[in-house]
């Protein structure tokens, strides 16, 4: 017999899932940093047209991986209380919304949603100075 209190099925595998992705949170930070870096240096050495573009792509793509890192790590220090599904009845969402606010007060949460958004943020910025996206005039 269980102690702790249970979750449904489908909040252990998206928990799990998080967990998951949570682990990998200092490779793609890495791979963000690296990205960045070779994006500078080739800043740096005046590279220009579609290889910069691919460089900024790549730093794009590093960076969202992170940040979605990140929002798992977020996620797991919450815990499983404040998951919510689509096929939870209203009570039980209404239950999961009040605990992921409760959670974002935590000591143990506030870091990591810090942290998101410091990513959030630096992917913005990059995206707001680099064209990331084709334009749809060509």
């Amino acid at each position: 017999m269980p102690l702790g209190r249970r979750v449904s099925k489908d909040v252990a595998e998206q928990y799990e899932a998080d967990q998951r992705l949570a682990a990998e949170y200092e490779g793609r930070l890495a791979a963000a940093g690296d990205a960045e870096r070779a994006l500078r240096e080739a800043q740096a050495a005046d590279v220009t047209g579609p290889e910069l573009r691919a460089l900024t792509v790549v730093f794009d793509k590093a960076m969202t991986a992170a940040l979605a890192a990140a929002e798992a790590s977020e996620r797991v220090a919450m815990g499983p209380k404040a998951y919510s599904t689509a096929a939870q009845d209203a009570k039980t969402r209404r239950a999961a919304e009040i605990a992921y606010r409760k959670a974002k007060a935590r000591p143990a949460v506030r870091p990591w949603t810090e942290e998101v958004d410091r990513l959030r943020t630096a992917r913005e910025a990059h995206r707001l100075s680099f064209k990331t996206v084709p334009s749809a005039l060509g």
